[in-house]
């Protein structure tokens, strides 16, 4: 069990690492009280781009979460197995 905690984890701070790689910065939406469904998701909304919270994380995190990720997962690889 340890073993599949440690790979699993391993894999999320790995995947998160691969996201920061490809993206910048990422735009939060919040929803207003009137949410008008799917069709309101479809069309074209103005927004104040200071109400939403915008995540920019730092150049060298997404190297950092992958680094730490991959000896998450060599870690879990190299447990002894409990038979």
């Amino acid at each position: 069990m340890l073993r599949a905690s440690c790979f699993a984890a391993g894999l999320f701070v790995s995947m998160w690492g691969l996201a920061f790689l490809a993206i910048d910065k990422v735009v939060l939406h919040q929803p207003t009280e009137k949410d008008p469904g799917i069709r309101g998701m479809l069309a074209r909304q103005v927004v104040d781009k200071e109400q939403r919270p915008i995540i920019d994380p730092p150049e060298w995190a997404a190297f950092t979460l992958l680094s730490i990720g991959s000896v998450s997962m060599l870690y879990a690889v190299a447990l002894p197995k409990h038979a």
